[in-house]
Formats: C-alpha cells, sequence, structure tokens
C-alpha cells in the first residue's frame, strides 16, 4: 500500500485557498477508477484503487497527522506522500523531500508529532507575504495565479504519480522547478 495524503481544510470557504493546494492535487488524482472507502472512520475522504490510498483529512490543518495515523495503523503503508502548499518557494514551484523540518506548517507538523517525519513530501510553493502569513495561506489565488493553477496541479499530479512509482532521488531530478512551468 501507497498512501498519498493532500492537505487542506474542509468546507467551502477554504476552496481554492492557497493552503488547499494538497486537496486540490487529490482531486485531479482521483478518478471514477477511485472507490471511496470512509470519510468517518479514518476523519477524512479515504479513496482507494488497487494499493494506492489517497486522502483528504476532513481535520483541520493543525490535526491533519490525527486522519493519516488513523489510516497509517489500519493499512500499514510501505510509503506515505503528503502534499502540502509551501511559503518559502515561489508561487508554482515544486520540490520533493523525505524527512526534515516541517518549515513551520502546521499540518506537516501534526503529522510528524504522530507518525514520525519519515515520509515522502510534495511541496508546492504559494509564494509569501511575509508581513501576513495567516491571511496570505487562507487567501484565495489571485487572477494571475488562477490562469496557471491547473497547469501547477496537473505537473504535480504528473510528479506524485511518479513518486508513487519511483525514488525520491530520480523524481526530485525529474520534476523539480523553481518557478511555474511553461
Amino acid at each position: 500500500m501507497i498512501l498519498v495524503v493532500g492537505l487542506g481544510n474542509p468546507g467551502k470557504n477554504y476552496e481554492l485557498t492557497r493552503h488547499n493546494i494538497g486537496f486540490m492535487v487529490i482531486d485531479k488524482l482521483k478518478d471514477s477508477s477511485f472507490s471511496l472507502e470512509s470519510s468517518t472512520k479514518f476523519q477524512g475522504e479515504l479513496y482507494k484503487k488497487g494499493s494506492l490510498l489517497l486522502l483528504k483529512p476532513l481535520t483541520f490543518m493543525n490535526l491533519s497527522g490525527n486522519s493519516v495515523k488513523a489510516v497509517n495503523d489500519f493499512y500499514k503503508p510501505e510509503k506515505i506522500i503528503a502534499i502540502h502548499d509551501d511559503l518559502d518557494l515561489k508561487f508554482g514551484a515544486i520540490k520533493f523531500k523525505k524527512g526534515g523540518s516541517s518549515g513551520g506548517h502546521n499540518g506537516i507538523k501534526s503529522i510528524d508529532s504522530l507518525i514520525g517525519n519519515e515520509y515522502e513530501r510534495v511541496r508546492i510553493g504559494i509564494g509569501n507575504d511575509k508581513k501576513n502569513v495567516i491571511n496570505h495561506v487562507l487567501s484565495k489565488f489571485n487572477d494571475d495565479e488562477v490562469k496557471n493553477l491547473d497547469e501547477i496541479l496537473n505537473y504535480a499530479k504528473i510528479a506524485t504519480l511518479e513518486l508513487v512509482k519511483n525514488d525520491l532521488a530520480s523524481v526530485r531530478n525529474k520534476f523539480t522547478t523553481k518557478e511555474i512551468i511553461k
């Protein structure tokens, strides 16, 4: 089993916000061949197709680890990949890592505190407003960003599917970007 978790906040108020980019990639990944396994047992929407699990925690961001831990304890996946927004990267940049610091990301902190940090991460840049971080991550993408969002999400989808099948180093070498791919 491989678990891919996209981080975000549940509810209409948070749709299309920067903090929900992980949810958006999961929505790109799941298609009609995935079946919804549960939305209550694991405190999130869990989709399954063969040995691939896709998770959107329905806890708020700072409690994402509760959902990930529940799925991890039940399915015991051999690989976990977390997709999340990253303030330290330019909008549209994509980087990959395993372990290390949470970078101040509350969803990652929550996961780390409950299952450790030895999982792979797909970090998607959302830019940074150092003056008001909370408003920035919870704000919707602006018009210019929206024009590129679908392309970024599709690229992240392809990169994540590669990461499901291949090692981190090869995916990092092939898919890491510093800006929006044109």
